[in-house]
């Protein structure tokens, strides 16, 4: 008669990490949930992500834009498309591929980013202020360990690419 593997229970600390991670998803889940229901002037979470993005990098094509936000290129064409009325980006045509559609951020984009993330620091410093720098240090080691197991996860799993806490990554 066989016996079931024996399994260890993961230590506290990692079982702790897991909660923390799985409240922060939720969190973020949650915050991207209510762009449904936001009103007409207001900017989505993924629009925002698509302006910083210009901000950081310049003009870009539909196409970069799409594999810097992880959408489609129809998603970015329709949030471009409201941008784009709304006044926070500029669209042109390729100069040398006339297929080709090209986004920049206008002025008001740019001022409504420098916002953003004036408000956002703030409360991220407000969050953070106490925490080590060496903590800080382990932190980012570990956020970009959970990243890179994620990513990696999605590269080899057929389902939702993420294994759970009890699984080999």
């Amino acid at each position: 008669m066989a016996t079931a593997p024996t399994t260890q229970a993961p230590a506290p600390e990692l079982t702790a990490l897991g909660q923390a991670f799985r409240h922060l998803y939720r969190a973020v889940t949650r915050m991207r949930g209510r762009d449904t229901h936001l009103a007409g002037t207001e900017l989505s979470h993924a629009q925002f992500e698509l302006l910083i993005e210009l901000d950081e990098r310049g003009e870009l094509s539909v196409g970069e834009l799409a594999l810097a936000a992880r959408i489609t290129p129809g998603s970015v064409t329709q949030m471009l498309d409201s941008l784009a009325e709304s006044g926070h980006v500029a669209r042109t045509r390729s100069e040398t591929d006339r297929r080709v559609v090209r986004a920049s951020l206008t002025e008001l984009g740019s001022c409504r980013v420098a916002a953003k993330r004036a408000a956002w620091q703030e409360r991220w410093e407000g969050a953070l202020r106490g925490i080590s720098t060496r903590d800080l240090k382990a932190a980012t080691r570990v956020l970009e360990r959970l990243g890179d197991m994620i990513e990696q996860a999605q590269r080899s799993e057929p389902g939702d690419g993420v294994a759970s806490p009890s699984e080999p990554a």
